[in-house]
């Protein structure tokens, strides 16, 4: 059993709060992501998970077993740092080895255990090399077999990635997931700030919240697969920091409602459906609409439904994309990508519809209004219910 419960978790440093009422389950042998910003309190409670750090109020169970007060040694944890964390003056085997030496395990298991993790990392010829005659992607593989050979319940990864090179980031990320695929029942946890990371590796995401608000700084935004944080955002938070470029965010009031969900009115004049409840919403609340630049879909009927009309004030061509920036006087600067090369026309007028399925609506406090139950579930979305 490697269920991890977090029940009522806080954490304070004096009268500092860090995090804010954490109820989580990861289940057995998931791969778990805590995302957020620089500040959110993603790294503390990884550190709360493997003992470092002690839990302030509310329980933390691993495999049914209340942790508050167990050692690190004895959680069945083992944790890979940003910083590798190596001896220097010990070579890859002794530190690979390190851990089981202290629990006092045989020599020949050590072995066993050391040389099998060492041939999956593909660090074989390094056994007897000092870290610094590593590079960078080396000593995180070194790291991460000092984990594996614990054979743990769960692993712990404190964004083991930051320090490499963009293109080395890509190819240790394939090496983690080969790891979760080696280790089914073993279960993971991920700190990153990468969404792109978080995304491709994980099974469930724990968004954690930054900011000015003290009361929110600390708290998790929404927990969720991946694709239904991306899809489906259950608050300005979360649908902002998740996307790239970030999604767009325009002030509309509530026109009207029918059958078909919320009809909402841009500042501009253009009037969109959005399948959306607006159970206790009347007429003229100001509301926030979210558009995702990729779901911004250029036409050429300017007359159509759905549409969106905005001058191109600047291009940015990237190959098998483009970025359009747009904006009216009265908006914030917008972004539509473009799976295609546009000439940098400046002042260029163009037309952009938007699905309904794509549209994302919030409330004046900044919560998700429910989707209603005829539109299509993030897993269930199209690449045409995304233009």
């Amino acid at each position: 059993m490697t269920q991890i419960l977090l029940e009522n978790v806080e954490k304070r440093f004096g009268k500092l709060t860090v995090l804010h009422d954490i109820n989580l389950n990861i289940e057995d042998g998931q791969f778990c992501v805590f995302l957020g910003p620089s500040g959110c309190g993603k790294s503390t409670l990884l550190r709360m998970i493997a003992g470092i750090e002690e839990t302030t109020e509310g329980d933390l169970t691993i495999g049914g077993e209340i942790m508050n007060d167990v050692p690190p040694a004895e959680r069945r944890v083992a944790m890979v740092f940003q910083n590798y964390a190596l001896y220097p003056h010990m070579s890859v085997y002794e530190n690979m080895a390190f851990g089981l030496k202290q629990a006092k395990t045989p020599k020949a298991d050590i072995e066993k255990r050391v040389n099998e993790a060492a041939r999956m990392l593909q660090i074989e010829p390094l056994l007897d090399r000092k870290p610094k005659q590593l590079s960078g992607g080396q000593r995180q593989r070194v790291a991460i077999g000092r984990a594996i050979v614990r054979q743990p319940a769960v692993f712990l990864f404190d964004e083991p990635l930051s320090n490499l090179d963009a293109a080395l980031r890509v190819h240790m990320r394939s090496e983690i997931a080969n790891l979760h695929r080696d280790y089914p029942e073993a279960s993971m946890i991920y700190v990153t700030h990468d969404q792109t990371e978080a995304m491709a590796l994980a099974d469930k995401i724990v968004l954690l919240r930054a900011g000015p608000d003290v009361t929110k700084k600390g708290s998790i935004a929404q927990i969720g697969a991946p694709l239904e944080l991306y899809h489906r955002p259950a608050n300005l938070f979360a649908a902002g920091f998740l996307g790239s470029p970030s999604m767009n965010f325009f002030t509309v009031t509530l026109e009207s409602a029918n059958a078909e969900g919320a009809v909402v009115k841009l500042q501009s004049g253009e009037l969109l459906q959005v399948p959306v409840s607006t159970d206790g919403l009347s007429n003229g609340a100001e509301l926030t609409l979210g558009l995702r630049p990729e779901h911004m879909h250029p036409v050429d009927d300017e007359t159509r439904e759905q549409v969106i009309r905005r001058k191109v004030r600047a291009v940015e061509n990237f190959g098998e994309y483009s970025h359009l920036y747009l904006n009216e006087s009265t908006e914030k600067p917008m972004i539509a990508k473009v799976a295609e090369d546009v000439l940098k026309v400046p002042e260029k007028p163009m037309a952009f519809f938007v699905k309904p399925a794509a549209c994302h609506l919030f409330d004046a406090d900044g919560e998700a209004l429910a989707y209603l139950p005829s539109v299509p579930g993030p897993h269930e979305l199209s690449e045409t219910d995304a233009v």
